[in-house]
């Protein structure tokens, strides 16, 4: 592999002005573009990046036939903004949605489901009064309706983004709707930007959203409160785990009390290892195990809890009233609010059914948790508080305590398995957030795999799956009991849970477009119970939950770094976006090709072969083929700048694959490759596939020549004004003009074709000669007049960067035929 390595900018500071940048729609009807997109509107409001067009002057008269096409024309449209190029949601009915469903209960409900082993004896320290069970089994029943159904199944659950849940979701989706980010501008077109127009909103939301925008302090916070929700997620997924799996093999101490520490911790670490190396099979599958776990042990607890409501205390019932919810609260006073922090443990894994939503769908999960999930895990906490009632001591293990006689041992093994389960719904939440976050540029792009062609939202992500296992190992190992854990635990829940909530009341006033004046008493009612269960378990840090606020801030501190880095990337990079006739025009004279005065008109050589520059961005010209022309002031006789455009969907018809089109510069092609994620396109014959491409744009152009009606002549005046009146012309000289139309359109069509036939050969000459990949490297490097602060944030992304790349050497593409060109830029 050849590698040529280039040390300084293409250009100078000073041209970065010379050429106007104009903004405007991409235009993406047919397969072939054959005509330059139209430039924008300067009405035109949309928040959108297109492509980037630049100014061409009109050839004289006496160059017309022979100059007609030397670069006076703009590059083609690239047709990156068909309909089908952005992301849409899935939406399922009949039997699929009832296959969701039932998914969706095995994987997103083994957290909540399993709460109630230990709520009630988080909750109490001592045997409780009948006066406290009844408060406390009221709390615990319109939090499931509050903070359950009413915030999370009924509201939040609305706010996806394009099908994706969770906090960041939320965000990402707020930053569609409203002007509060940065984006990547190679990224920019598979992002569909849909920000309301300031008169389609109230009075008081245009005021908010003004305010928002404006606010350099708004907009961080916004940013830092996705990126510490993700982060919040990912240290429970650390806790969840360790914390379920040894909970479940500690049950094992019920039947055989002498079993040691180090054998809990061994068998703990063992089925971690087991969970985690089912994982690559992905939801679908692990879903045929898991579905039925989950669905028998939430079966075990609504028949265990109608069996002791009708032999012991009914009249637990009267819970459902909301005041004995307030009258524990103000009773007990400070004791009672300590006490909210065991109680929220029968809602933890909420967070996570947001962040799941991706690889179910909302109707799912809303059916999966209305008709089946919710109604059992009522009748537990209600048949529990009935047995407890009339057995105050079984409060410290009020599942198996209030078990039925002669069911404690199915119960057990049940209680096991739903408890290894449990673990599952974090461990999902953790691959669907880490999608999103790579997606918006807070984290190096790593292997995401879809293990599903049906259902498009299931992810597994390798890397983030097997540091999940070496962390939760770790942590079982280090806390050993779940006491410790359990002391970790339910902090990040919380802030996670109002995050949602403030995200989602944006959400509400600039995506839904409903009055801050009804949003407001909403969002502060929702607020004041997540600041009630949030202030109560901050209780938990000094005592544990540190060390996942901890985790979370180191996590979420790498998230804004590597933001960071590609914000100062993208600015040096954007002295590169020019159209192709920035850099290359031709000769008036000679009509050969040479670089643009701005370069001091430089002749450039044409060398025999076929080049195939890899273009990242798809629309304007590669970073790579600039520093290529300019440096070495030369180019391969024909040139394709070769753009991946993936899209989220497992394959793309091959008739919808490809989209060709021809750049300023002659034999210059632009070629589009629309792929799903289940498509191979680079193969060892990519070269045969792109030449096969530019030959069937090429013949068909051929054949458009031959329709009249694609050659416009040009409009010739036939009269004139004098003196206020029209004199038309004479029989003759509308003979003679109407031959002068005729002469030109056939000049037109034989130029037309002959340009098109030698187009072919020009094609096939060079690709018979030689095929090159040329690709780029850059690297970079810190000014020097950076402040030490700075220098040592972008130097640990620099490193970071160096290590996460993607490798020339994994491309399946022959290596004796690959150029690398390095070049350095200054951040």
């Amino acid at each position: 592999m050849a590698t040529i390595k280039i040390a300084d900018v293409p250009h100078p500071r000073g041209e970065l002005t010379d050429s106007p940048v104009a903004i405007g729609s991409g235009v993406g009807g047919s397969v072939y573009s054959h005509g330059p997109a139209r430039r924008s509107d300067s009405r035109d409001t949309h928040d959108e990046i297109h492509n980037i067009r630049s100014r061409s002057k009109t050839p004289s008269l006496d160059q017309y036939l022979t100059r007609k096409h030397a670069l006076k024309a703009e590059d083609d449209d690239p047709g990156l903004r068909k309909p089908g190029d952005f992301k849409e949601k899935q939406v399922f009915k009949g039997k699929l949605l009832l296959w969701l469903a039932y998914q969706s209960i095995g994987v997103i409900y083994g957290d909540i489901g399993t709460s109630p082993l230990y709520v009630y004896s988080s909750t109490f320290s001592s045997a409780p009064s009948h006066q406290d069970l009844i408060g406390v089994l009221s709390i615990i029943i319109w939090s499931l309706f509050m903070m359950v159904t009413v915030k999370y199944i009924l509201i939040i659950l609305h706010a996806d983004n394009d099908g994706e849940g969770g906090t960041f979701s939320t965000y990402s989706l707020l930053s569609r709707y409203m002007n509060i980010t940065n984006r990547d501008p190679r990224e920019a077109s598979l992002i569909q930007m849909k920000r309301h127009m300031t008169g389609d909103l109230e009075t008081a939301g245009r005021h908010v959203r003004r305010g928002l925008e404006s606010s350099k302090f708004a907009r961080g916070l916004l940013k830092v409160m996705g990126v510490l929700a993700v982060t919040m997620v990912i240290s429970d997924g650390l806790l969840t785990p360790a914390q379920s799996v040894l909970g479940a093999v500690q049950g094992i101490e019920v039947v055989a009390p002498g079993i040691s520490r180090g054998t809990i911790i061994g068998v703990t670490d063992a089925i971690l290892v087991v969970l985690f190396f089912i994982q690559p099979l992905g939801l679908t599958k692990i879903s045929y195990l898991f579905a039925p776990i989950i669905i028998i042990w939430l079966g075990f607890n609504a028949v265990f809890g109608i069996y002791n409501l009708a032999h012991y205390d009914a009249s637990v019932f009267k819970a459902f009233n909301p005041g004995y919810a307030f009258e524990f609260l103000i009773r007990n006073k400070e004791q009672g609010w300590r006490m909210l922090g065991g109680i929220l443990l029968a809602f933890t894994g909420v967070e996570a059914l947001f962040a799941d939503l991706g690889a179910f769908s909302r109707r799912a999960i809303q059916l999966s948790w209305l008709c089946y999930t919710l109604p059992c895990l009522l009748l537990a906490y209600i048949g529990q508080a009935a047995y407890i009632s009339a057995h105050p001591d079984a409060y410290s293990n009020p599942f198996f305590n209030a078990a039925p006689p002669g069911t404690v041992y199915p119960s057990l093994v049940i209680a096991i398995l739903a408890a290894v389960v449990a673990s599952q719904a974090i461990i999902t939440a953790t691959f669907q957030l880490l999608a999103q976050v790579m997606k918006l540029s807070y984290f190096p792009q790593i292997k995401v795999i879809h293990t599903s062609k049906i259902f498009h939202g299931q992810l597994y992500v390798p890397l983030a799956n097997w540091l999940l296992m070496i962390g939760t190992i770790l942590v079982a190992s280090i806390y050993n009991n779940t006491t410790s854990l359990g002391n970790a635990y339910g902090v990040c829940v919380m802030f996670v849970t109002f995050f949602d909530t403030c995200m989602v009341s944006l959400a509400a006033m600039f995506v839904w477009r409903i009055s801050p004046f009804f949003v407001f008493p909403v969002w502060l009612t929702i607020a004041c119970l997540d600041g009630t269960f949030l202030s109560s378990v901050l209780t938990k840090v000094p005592d544990g939950a540190w060390f996942t606020i901890t985790l979370a801030a180191v996590l979420a501190l790498i998230f804004l770094l590597w933001r960071f880095g590609k914000e100062q990337q993208w600015l040096a990079e954007a002295e590169d976006r020019f159209p192709t006739t920035h850099f290359v025009t031709t000769d008036s004279t000679t009509g050969q090709l040479q670089l643009t005065p701005r370069f001091e008109n430089v002749p450039l050589s044409t060398t025999r072969g076929f080049g195939i520059f890899f273009d990242k961005a798809g629309e304007t010209t590669p970073i790579v083929f600039s520093h290529f022309v300019l440096k070495l002031t030369s180019m391969p006789e024909v040139i394709v700048f070769f753009h991946l455009r993936p899209l989220e969907t497992p394959s793309v018809a091959p008739e919808d694959r490809y989209t060709a089109s021809r750049l300023a510069i002659p034999n210059c092609y632009r070629l589009v490759v629309r792929y799903g994620y289940n498509d191979e396109i680079i193969t060892p014959d990519l070269a045969s596939v792109i030449v096969e491409q530019i030959r069937r744009y090429l013949i068909h152009q051929q054949r458009n020549a031959t329709d009249d009606d694609d050659v416009a002549p040009t409009n010739h005046s036939n009269g004139h004004v004098h003196s206020g009146e029209a004199t038309l012309a004479s029989p003759a000289q509308n003979d003679e003009i109407s031959n002068e139309k005729q002469i030109e359109k056939s000049t037109l069509l034989l130029e037309r074709r002959l340009r098109a036939s030698n187009a072919l050969a020009t094609l096939e000459a060079a690709y018979s000669h030689q095929t090159l990949y040329i690709m780029g490297k850059e690297q970079m490097k810190i000014r020097k007049d950076t402040n030490v602060a700075r220098s040592v944030l972008l130097s640990v992304f620099l490193w970071i960067r160096d290590n996460t790349r993607n490798k020339i050497a994994n491309l399946r593409v022959p290596a004796d035929r690959v150029v690398e060109v390095g070049f350095l830029k200054e951040i």
